[in-house]
């Protein structure tokens, strides 16, 4: 069954229903391997989805309609693209939705010709999807008291901007 997938614009009233997603979602990892419980900053807090409205371009992502994520992405400098989060209620994962979210995330910014997003190490589920979607590591991040990040990338598509 081939599902409808949107993205709009998140609205500020719609942060608890995120925040409650996100929790799923993060905390549906820990059969991924997580050192423990938990997710990245804010990801339960309704006040923090309503922050994120404010300072970054927060996409909700509907499925037939219903609410069932969210895309967080900041704009970095000229055709450059930061991926800050990206989460999916667990009812969806394995059907391909992700993938559209980001097929749509890649034809909304046709200027981009870099991306860069990271993901933690343990997760290796993440980790595969992103390098499905061409994106590739370029390095690795270590967090005191957080978890250890590897960094990607994916280049192409855009205008590179002139130097």
């Amino acid at each position: 069954m081939t599902r409808e997938v949107t993205l709009r614009r998140a609205r500020l009233e719609e942060a608890a229903a995120l925040a409650a997603i996100s929790t799923r979602a993060f905390d549906g990892d820990a059969a991924a391997g997580p050192p423990g419980p938990g997710g990245p900053p804010g990801y339960a807090s309704p006040g923090w989805q309503q922050q994120m409205m404010a300072v970054g371009r927060y996409h909700a992502i509907l499925v037939d309609g219903a609410l069932a994520g969210g895309a967080i992405v900041f704009g970095m400098g000229p055709g450059h693209y930061e991926l800050g989060r990206l989460f999916l209620d667990p009812e969806w994962h394995g059907q391909g939705i992700g993938k559209q979210v980001m097929a749509r995330l890649f034809a909304d910014y046709p200027d981009a010709y870099r991306w860069t997003l990271d993901t933690p190490v343990w997760n290796r589920r993440t980790r595969h999807f992103y390098e499905s979607l061409g994106f590739a590591a370029v390095g690795e991040s270590r967090h005191l008291g957080g978890p250890d990040l590897v960094l990607y990338e994916r280049r192409g598509g855009g205008t590179t901007p002139a130097h």
